[in-house]
């Protein structure tokens, strides 16, 4: 089944309403009017207080390699309508067939902290190759956001400690297991259990022996020292199989024997019961046999608040395996990002250039309704680190250098005015331009650092895990009035009429 899926194209990664409005484009004769789709979430995830921009180096991937097969079309000829009748023409296939794809895209940078109703990735090009975009790029940013974010939260309550991620045998699935590994390093990770992320990401592996291997010998002391035997230069014993301090004894008379012959006993693993005191009684015995260097690795269903609370009741373990909470994001299993229209070419100025009709959803819920314009998001900071972060619409500014009011968009009587002089940085840029990719994308260990250089930018409130602090995040004073202006068009181009007239 792996093979199936890896080995054909993946343009029909999709929802198949995409396909259906991609044909009404392509049928009403209006496939090649410009748009432009913004990519965003509107709520932090787990309560917190931000979000890791994760998934760019997927969806690069994904757009490069773009294109409907024989295989891919093939398949579409067989979908019916309710009337059994083939639901698309062979011309529109034929379409799909010589489809390359011209759009430009720009999005925030990989490792970079986020918020609630910016823009991660910017689409603008033919309207029918943006709608057929909305779901993989929502698929390769949703997810890869969410563990890195939840990774970067491990990271920051583990703080010095090594933090491992064990949870390919959890993960939903085998590209679950791969994207989950990628993300957590991203997050803050030191490394993986997943020796096939490994090889392909370039993160360093770490892994041990299960209790099978103690259950296979006739006493714990013979599993111990055989597998010292075996691999001299990794050895980390589980010590909880049948009882676990008898175990943290056993591994100091293995780890005796191996400093004989000139190794180290690395660490004690413990994977069951009360943590905190076993990992403090486990440290007692370890020092006082003189194994003072040996790491106390705990796993089992660990998770940030388990973490933080151990750190608190002072258990001694520096090694966190994590598994399960992380690659399945147990406590919130999606990110819920959303892909909007924001802006459709109206008609063609005299110059050539387009000329913009914004777009905007409507809802009931505050939270709900869409921004519109071509949207950029202005990062402001000082030496401390971050200020604010301003979105504004790249028609009406760009690269300015007057004073710049921002807008809290839930509450319009809150303003900060930036002046020119502020030291800013405009997070949205270029991927694509015109189908080609211009990007240069860093390695994995540079997104990594980045994380942390990132998040050390944030005030301390932001990242804790209890009632963080709000970042601002605000709306350019002309964008916030734009959209005023287009809620109350919108509004009463539709309002019920009254006494059989509309009023």
């Amino acid at each position: 089944m792996t093979n199936k899926l890896y080995d054909t194209s993946l343009s029909l990664l999709t929802d198949l309403y995409q396909v259906t409005m991609a044909y009404g484009y392509w049928k009403s004769e209006t496939a090649e009017k410009e748009a432009v789709f913004n990519l965003y979430f509107r709520k932090n995830p787990f309560n917190g207080g931000f979000t890791i921009a994760c998934g760019l180096a997927n969806i690069i991937g994904y757009i490069t390699h773009f294109g409907f097969s024989k295989k891919d079309l093939r398949y579409l000829r067989t979908l019916t309508g309710n009337d059994k009748k083939p639901l698309f023409d062979d011309a529109f296939l034929d379409y799909l067939a010589n489809l390359k794809l011209s759009c430009s895209i720009e999005a925030i940078p990989e490792g970079t902290v986020v918020f609630p109703n910016e823009p991660l990735v910017r689409v603008r090009g033919p309207i029918l190759q943006c709608q057929l975009l909305e779901t993989p790029l929502l698929n390769l940013i949703n997810f890869e956001s969410l563990i890195a974010t939840k990774a970067a939260r491990l990271r920051l309550v583990a703080d010095t400690d090594q933090l491992l991620e064990f949870g390919l045998r959890r993960a939903q699935g085998v590209d679950g297991g791969m994207t989950a590994s990628r993300a957590a390093y991203i997050g803050g990770c030191d490394a993986t259990s997943n020796v096939l992320a490994g090889k392909l990401y370039d993160i360093p592996v770490r892994g041990t022996h299960a209790h099978s291997w103690v259950m296979s010998f006739d006493d714990e002391q013979q599993a111990f020292d055989t597998y010292a035997q075996v691999l001299p230069n990794n050895v980390t014993l589980l010590v909880d199989t049948y009882d676990t301090l008898q175990g943290v004894r056993h591994a100091i008379e293995t780890g005796r024997k191996l400093e004989a012959q000139g190794h180290t006993l690395a660490g004690i693993r413990l994977d069951s019961g009360d943590l905190a005191y076993l990992s403090i009684e486990a440290r007692k015995l370890l020092d006082e046999a003189g194994f003072q260097h040996t790491a106390i690795v705990a796993s089992n269903d660990l998770d940030e608040t388990i973490i933080s609370s151990l750190k608190q009741q002072g258990a001694k373990i520096n090694t966190w395996g994590v598994g399960t909470k992380l690659v399945t994001a147990f406590d919130q299993p999606a990110l819920g990002g959303v892909y909007k229209l924001a802006a459709l070419q109206n008609e063609t100025a005299g110059n050539g250039a387009a000329k913009w009709a914004y777009k905007m959803k409507l809802s009931e819920q505050a939270i709900k309704i869409s921004t519109p314009g071509i949207q950029q998001v202005r990062r402001f900071r000082d030496e401390r680190g971050f200020l604010a972060d301003m979105i504004y619409n790249t028609e009406e500014m760009s690269g300015s250098d007057r004073p710049t009011t921002m807008i809290d968009p839930m509450d319009f009587t809150k303003r900060r005015r930036f002046e020119a002089t502020q030291s800013y940085e405009d997070l949205l840029v270029p991927v694509f331009q015109e189908g080609k990719c211009v990007y240069n994308l860093p390695d994995i260990h540079a997104v990594r650092a980045r994380v942390q250089t990132q998040l050390a930018g944030l005030h301390p409130g932001v990242k804790r895990f209890v009632n963080p602090h709000t970042y601002p995040v605000g709306l350019e004073k002309s964008l916030h009035e734009l959209k005023t202006e287009l809620i109350l068009k919108l509004r009463e181009a539709n309002e019920e009429p009254r006494n059989g007239t509309k009023g």
